[in-house]
């Protein structure tokens, strides 16, 4: 079973290698995949969103550690989380949020066993000191419940929801991704085998294409992307830039 890491650290200091250090000097045999570094800082809802489109193309019993952490070493728990025939190890913050969007049965446990952590635990880094050690014994066979107590509830984030009506979906964007392209939380599936008619967004009719190319270049374009989700994108440019990436999306369905 791989680790894989998801952390807002970036690449440029040494935080995501030394967590790797830790898991080997634990567990030498396990494989370490990095999902991505490039969480935008302390965004823990871009963090949740890259998870739960990712976790499922992953080999089951994959143990996902997710480290978006702006409260390490205040209260908030540390936690162990199974769902969906995968694991996922980090803070009770929301960061597993929308991956229980998808995996309603799950179990949880609080990190409580100091002896699967590193002996001596910052109050800033816990992405080393507590949940990458867990995840290297976590894989070495070690059972979920050696490592807390069970929690029947844990952070989840406000998602936001699909409105339906007759002919219209009205949804949010929820993820700007490094082209600009802004992610909404219209999925293909919300369509019920109905075909887009409109895309609005921001007051503006945008044209609704099977794929960036297809839209003269700096124009906008409504399409659905690789993980099935509307997006609102520039032809060769920023959706994001041109148009920020708060506001409400309505789809008229034909």
């Amino acid at each position: 079973m791989p680790i894989v890491l998801l952390t807002d650290f970036g690449l440029k200091d040494h935080y995501v290698g030394v967590m790797k250090g830790v898991i080997k000097s634990i567990t030498p045999e396990v494989d370490i995949i990095d999902l991505t570094h490039e969480v935008p800082p302390q965004e823990v809802k871009a963090g949740a969103f890259l998870l739960g489109v990712s976790y499922h193309y992953f080999p089951c019993k994959s143990i996902f550690v997710a480290v978006v952490d702006p409260e390490v070493g205040t209260g908030r728990k540390g936690i162990l989380v199974s769902a969906g025939d995968y694991f996922f190890v980090g803070p009770d913050n929301g960061i597993f949020s929308f991956v229980l969007e998808k995996e309603e049965i799950f179990s949880a446990w609080e990190l409580k066993n100091k002896a699967y952590f590193r002996s001596e635990i910052s109050s800033t880094f816990h992405g080393r000191d507590i949940f990458a050690p867990v995840a290297a014994h976590l894989a070495r066979g070690v059972p979920p419940k050696e490592l807390g107590p069970p929690l029947k509830n844990i952070t989840r984030l406000p998602w936001p929801k699909i409105i339906k009506e007759e002919d219209r979906l009205k949804g949010a964007v929820i993820y700007a991704d490094r082209f600009g392209n802004l992610i909404t939380n219209i999925h293909e599936k919300n369509l019920t085998g109905r075909k887009i008619k409109k895309v609005i967004y921001q007051g503006l009719e945008i044209p609704f294409l099977k794929t960036y190319a297809l839209a003269p270049p700096k124009s906008l374009l409504a399409l659905i992307g690789s993980e099935g989700y509307l997006e609102i994108a520039v032809s060769q440019g920023s959706a994001a830039e041109k148009l920020g990436t708060q506001g409400e999306v309505h789809v008229e369905l034909a």
